[in-house]
């Protein structure tokens, strides 16, 4: 087999990529800070005294965890615009985002909350810190620094599943390469460029919120502890 490799197509695109890996940039953005907030609000709701919320957040939960974040989209996208609640590609695609990651933010968390130890919160308490400072400081922020590895791995996971979303007719990396591939016929280099770029934005999202460990947690970064 003879297969003469050209990448001065593919590259001449390079402009097109950029857009791509943007619109890629800000969809994780944008889904990590409001599914990061869900899935912590519900891991609080887990802890509830109301079973009614408690049954709520766990269906919530089950039903995301156990079906593709692609049927998520369409049915968010599609089949609600079937019975007439029509939304922004966009909109629809970081919703689906923030619904998916919000589920399995939700269980991270909620191991993180369950891991202090109720002898800490005692003591806090007896210091005479108020119920707010005692849950910020002694639950939360600990509970956080306890599951941040797992956390930032599976927003790296929410970046590079968010390439389904140009199923729906997202114009994010994969979108993008899709276009150039379909204008240049030159699969093989315009999904190693795509390879290539997700790669770099894998390594970029870790520095990142390694960079973010150090700011928030700095006891980790005085102890050595690892990011």
């Amino acid at each position: 087999m003879h297969y003469e490799f050209d990448f001065s197509g593919v590259l001449a695109q390079w402009p097109l990529f950029l857009q791509g890996a943007w619109v890629t940039v800000k969809l994780t953005a944008f889904s990590t800070v409001l599914g990061f907030l869900l899935g912590t609000v519900c891991a609080i709701a887990v802890g509830s005294r109301w079973r009614g919320l408690r049954w709520l957040v766990h269906t919530y939960v089950e039903l995301i965890r156990n079906t593709p974040l692609l049927v998520q989209s369409y049915f968010l996208i599609f089949g609600m615009s079937s019975i007439g609640v029509t939304m922004p590609i966009t909109f629809g695609v970081v919703l689906a985002m923030v619904i998916n990651v919000g589920a399995y933010t939700c269980e991270i968390m909620r191991a993180g909350i369950e891991s202090i130890h109720p002898g800490q919160i005692e003591a806090a308490e007896c210091l005479g810190m108020s119920r707010s400072s005692v849950f910020l400081h002694v639950v939360l922020l600990p509970a956080v620094e306890r599951v941040y590895p797992s956390l930032t791995s599976q927003f790296v996971l929410l970046m590079l599943a968010s390439s389904i979303m140009s199923a729906v007719g997202a114009e994010e990396l994969l979108g993008i390469s899709n276009r150039v591939q379909s204008d240049t016929y030159r699969s093989f280099e315009v999904f190693l460029v795509g390879w290539v770029v997700y790669l770099a934005l894998s390594y970029l999202m870790r520095i990142v919120f390694a960079q973010l460990a150090k700011y928030f947690f700095p006891r980790r970064r005085k102890l050595g502890t690892p990011l």
